[in-house]
């Protein structure tokens, strides 16, 4: 388990952005014609390469073993990386490194931040350290797959960047969580879930213009592909909005990736759409505008507001099951650990291997969530590109195809798996979905798009 999502339990969930997209899963590439617009519905349908029918979500017999062998790969690797993040922590409470931290950051000085300032770094450090041949693993994987191009010297830049996020995140929460521990040992769960709520919208709103930009380059999306631009304002007026093309950006993602993806990100003034420059190479026209709809879906039906209540929920049940259980786990095993109470910093590993289990029980509920907003964001794009462009249905099935093919995405998988890990629905049930969802022939309305 990463710290990342440690941090992320106990403040916010901004470090794993609060993103929706089109793609879960990065994968191997199947570079398809890059697409001009010229303009209008008949451009559009004259863009097209030459098709393909799409019937089913298929991938051929090399693709497909690929797929089902990464696929049992990343489900062990779930498994597995879960119970090394709380060896990982159990190590860190048996050596009883916070205790020592606790005691090097009061050397340093009695003023509680200070404390915080120093111990928060050994503390995230300790945790890059012990994780780094389980990250490392991962992207190994990623790189022998044909999905990521990322080098490793860019690749550790990377690393050593997001271990500066946790480290500036570390500090303050740490800060923080003490603070309120130490002056309402019995409601601190509470105090603390309420201050973490402005923290989370603030996190959320600030992503696109600081996190982002650190590990990718974005631009105008009307400046890369201005014909690009005017095509997608065609199904912004077909769902009746106004999208300033300033909200529309370009990302390069092909330095790092063979992958396609495009989300939604940002809050209010810095709510954003974004395509990736690999699904610009790769798919037709229809099929980024396909694209464009899903995400116009999880722009137009507030998803971000909801995953943000959501994760409010979330973290309210997790932190209670925090304080609840933090107590009992320090007076059985807190002495020969050399915590001295919950207020002590030397608690936090105990807390995040709490929040660890508790998250982890909690990710069905999430992913089911998860995949309830990625499929209505499916819906609202084949209602909102109907009539927009020739065959909607067949065009968004043409771009899960491809993009599908891209991370390598299994037909069939597992669903334990997919209860357990699938944060979006399975490449196969959202083509399926795609060739089947046809509310204007049966003479009913359709959900969202009137």
């Amino acid at each position: 388990m990463k710290f990342a999502r440690l941090a992320l339990i106990l403040i916010t969930l901004a470090f794993s952005p609060i993103a929706f997209g089109r793609a879960s899963h990065l994968g191997h590439a199947q570079s398809t014609p890059s697409l001009e617009s010229q303009g209008g519905q008949a451009a559009i349908a004259s863009a097209r390469p030459v098709e393909r029918k799409i019937t089913a979500y298929t991938l051929p017999p090399d693709l497909y073993q690929k797929a089902k062998a990464l696929s049992r790969t990343q489900f062990r690797f779930n498994i597995i990386s879960f119970f090394y993040g709380l060896l990982i922590l159990w190590i860190i409470l048996h050596w009883k490194l916070g205790p020592k931290f606790r005691d090097t950051a009061e050397k340093a000085s009695s003023n509680r931040f200070v404390q915080a300032l120093v111990f928060a770094p050994l503390l995230v450090l300790t945790i890059a350290i012990l994780q780094l041949p389980a990250d490392a693993y991962e992207h190994w994987v990623s790189l022998s797959y044909g999905i990521s191009v990322e080098r490793w010297g860019a690749w550790s830049l990377d690393y050593a960047k997001a271990q500066l996020l946790l480290i500036v995140g570390g500090i303050f929460t740490v800060w923080i969580l003490y603070v309120v521990i130490r002056r309402s040992p019995r409601r601190w769960w509470f105090y603390f879930w309420l201050i973490s709520l402005p923290i989370v919208v603030f996190l959320t709103f600030i992503e696109p213009f600081v996190i982002e930009p650190m590990f990718f380059t974005f631009a105008p999306l009307s400046q890369k592909d201005p014909e690009l631009v005017a095509q997608i304002e065609r199904v912004v007026q077909r769902a009746g909005l106004t999208i300033p093309p300033e909200r529309m950006f370009w990302m390069k993602a092909s330095e790092k990736t063979n992958a396609m993806n495009a989300y939604v990100s940002g809050l209010g003034a810095s709510k954003r759409v974004v395509v990736w420059d690999t699904n610009i190479v790769k798919e037709s026209i229809p099929e980024i505008l396909s694209d464009f709809g899903h995400e116009m879906g999880h722009y137009v039906l507030g998803h971000i507001w909801k995953g943000l209540a959501f994760t409010a929920g979330l973290l309210f049940v997790l932190f209670y099951l925090g304080f609840r259980c933090l107590g009992w786990m320090l007076k059985r095993w807190g002495s020969g650990w050399g915590i001295r109470g919950p207020d002590d910093f030397a608690s936090l590993p105990a807390l995040l291997l709490l929040l660890s289990i508790f998250n982890f029980a909690a990710d069905p509920i999430s992913n089911a969530f998860n995949r309830y907003i990625e499929n209505q964001a499916d819906v609202y794009g084949l209602e909102v590109t109907h009539g927009v462009i020739p065959d909607a249905g067949q065009a968004a099935a043409d771009s899960f195809q491809v993009e599908g093919e891209s991370f390598l995405g299994d037909p069939d998988p597992n669903p334990v798996d997919v209860f357990l890990f699938y944060d979006h629905p399975p490449i196969s049930d959202r083509v399926r979905l795609c060739l089947t969802y046809d509310p204007w022939s049966k003479g009913e309305q359709p959900q969202f798009v009137k």
